[in-house]
């Protein structure tokens, strides 16, 4: 029996989810740097995202012309980077034919993220999910008693009639 012969089982822990946050972590921390000190050097970045991934915010123009996946190049001419990490999004200004552009790109959405400078290149899986449609949404669990029609104006309750009397 050689080693090629082994099969590894499956693993019930999600080792390559895992690998892929922390991987995604370290495309995080290039951006905040460079959102709050600028690009170093020779540096510049190509970032590659599904532009159908929600909280994908671009204009109608680009994602008539990218209907599938965008790349976008940080390098001399961008501007407003900022790093949500609590939303989990990038936001970016560019310049796209002689016309500005903001856009928001949620970190989950980028398929890939290089520095060529330092010959650098991360790959990720992305699965956009399905969206929900109203349909597939169950109906809330309870009683199946429907609710009681409006049967006419609704009652008013004096609270006089709780109110301990005050003697005079």
């Amino acid at each position: 029996m050689t080693d090629d012969d082994v099969t590894i089982p499956d693993s019930l822990l999600p080792y390559d989810e895992w690998t892929q946050d922390a991987l995604r972590q370290v495309v995080v921390s290039a951006l905040r740097h460079v959102a709050h000190e600028g690009l170093p050097g020779g540096h510049h970045f190509y970032i590659s995202f599904k532009t159908t991934y929600p909280g994908v915010v671009l204009p109608e123009r680009l994602r008539a012309q990218y209907p599938d996946e965008m790349t976008i190049v940080l390098q001399h001419q961008f501007h407003a980077l900022n790093v949500d990490e609590a939303a989990g999004t990038m936001s970016v200004g560019l310049s796209f034919s002689g016309i500005p552009s903001n856009l928001t790109i949620p970190i989950a959405a980028i398929t890939s993220f290089a520095d060529p400078e330092v010959r650098f290149g991360l790959h990720f899986d992305v699965t956009v999910p399905e969206p929900v449609k109203v349909a597939d949404i169950p109906a809330p669990e309870g009683d199946d008693v429907p609710a009681r029609p409006n049967d006419g104006p609704a009652a008013v309750v004096s609270l006089d009639a709780f109110r301990k009397r005050q003697k005079d």
